[in-house]
């Protein structure tokens, strides 16, 4: 079997022919020296190009630049102020944001700290009168601090609302007593730019007061014509009456270039001033004394009169505002004003309307005369409120 294979591999094998390959040298042994060359020359030129071309370029660029500016130059001039006035805005916001932030701290810190070294005054604008909070400070703060005592113990003043005889312009009392509770104001050569009082009960209004001896007014504002060798006047340029609740409400001897009557009730009225021939008025004096005011108080009277003889008080601007009275009539008598209001008051003591509890005499005298929306109603005596 051996045999016969051999045989028949013989006669059906198939010639193999060998081609001998050829041996070439390698490429890149050639190229790569030629490529090295190629990109030598292209660095150079392109180097040698941009160097040639560089002028140029800087021109086109520059010629670009130009007509860009030309281009934009309008709008950029249209636009630049409101770019700058938003810009300058966004700058004053945040520097008025920070002023009005360091403002209203410093606002807040300076009140606490008033608040807390002065007691006193914090007890009268609560109402207190001077003597009852005295009293409270006496009692309630020697183990607490000197502060409030001594505050306490500071002498009388108009601005605190203590009670005495002040000459204005001085602001502490040429009388003071423990017993002694009116606000009396003397005026007299110098003149006062600014005279305020407001918020005050008067008379007999507060539980346990009642009128000085001898004495059946609860307000007397003007000059006098009794006591002193030649009578006096209050003249004042402008001067306000309101909110006051009176048991009643008189009005004599006086002269205003303008009254203006507005706006009151009453249990009863009798208005019936006089057309006149009144200057207008002002008060003027140059260098005049500073001004004075008090709210807050509780007085057995008040009095705003020119004690002098032949010495008119002068007041250029007088506020009188929010009085609560009882036990005996408010009285404007001997003024002389350029303007004098009368606004928003309540008088009477619930008698009628046959008694007139608002009043204003013959005897006062009006420049220009305004008189509106004055009415007659029932109105009580006022009630007594609680004391200090």
């Amino acid at each position: 079997m051996k045999k016969i294979r051999n045989f028949l591999k013989k006669v059906f094998s198939i010639l193999r022919v060998t081609i001998p390959t050829p041996k070439f040298p390698r490429i890149w042994t050639l190229v790569s020296p030629l490529y090295t060359f190629i990109k030598f020359l292209g660095r150079k030129g392109m180097a040698l190009l941009n160097i040639i071309l560089w002028p140029f370029r800087t021109m086109l660029w520059a010629c670009r630049m130009v007509m860009y500016g030309i281009t934009y130059a309008p709008g950029m001039i249209v636009r630049s102020p409101v770019k700058l006035y938003y810009k300058t805005k966004i700058w004053r916001d945040w520097i008025l944001e920070k002023i009005d932030y360091l403002e209203t701290e410093s606002a807040k810190w300076k009140r606490t700290f008033n608040i807390i070294k002065s007691p006193y005054s914090l007890l009268l604008k609560m109402g207190f009168s001077p003597q009852y909070a005295i009293g409270l400070l006496a009692i309630g703060t020697t183990t607490v601090s000197g502060v409030a005592v001594n505050e306490a113990m500071k002498p009388p003043s108009f601005a605190a609302g203590d009670p005495g005889v002040y000459n204005a312009p001085l602001d502490s009392p040429i009388f003071s007593n423990s017993e002694f509770n009116t606000l009396r104001l003397d005026l007299g050569t110098t003149p006062i730019g600014l005279v305020e009082i407001s918020d005050i009960t008067v008379g007999t209004a507060f539980t346990g007061s009642v009128l000085p001896s001898n004495q059946t007014k609860a307000v007397i504002v003007g000059g006098i014509a009794t006591g002193v060798v030649t009578p006096t006047w209050l003249e004042v340029g402008h001067m306000t009456v309101d909110r006051w609740r009176c048991d009643a409400l008189t009005l004599t001897n006086i002269e205003a270039h303008e009254l203006i009557v507005k706006g009151n009730a009453s249990d009863g009225q009798s208005l019936s001033p006089v057309a006149g021939t009144p200057r207008q008025r002002a008060v003027g004096g140059g260098n005049r004394a500073s001004d004075m005011g008090t709210s807050g108080g509780y007085y057995d009277q008040v009095v705003i009169t020119a004690p002098s003889s032949n010495v008119n008080g002068k007041v250029d601007r007088l506020i009188l505002s929010n009085f609560y009275t009882k036990g005996g009539p408010c009285v404007l008598d001997r003024i002389k004003a350029g303007t004098l209001e009368i606004l928003m008051n309540e008088i009477g003591v619930g008698n009628g309307f046959a008694t007139k509890e608002f009043t204003i005499g013959s005897n006062v005298v009006w420049g220009h005369y305004i008189n509106e929306d004055n009415v007659e109603t029932t109105i009580a005596s006022p009630a007594v409120a609680a004391g200090p």
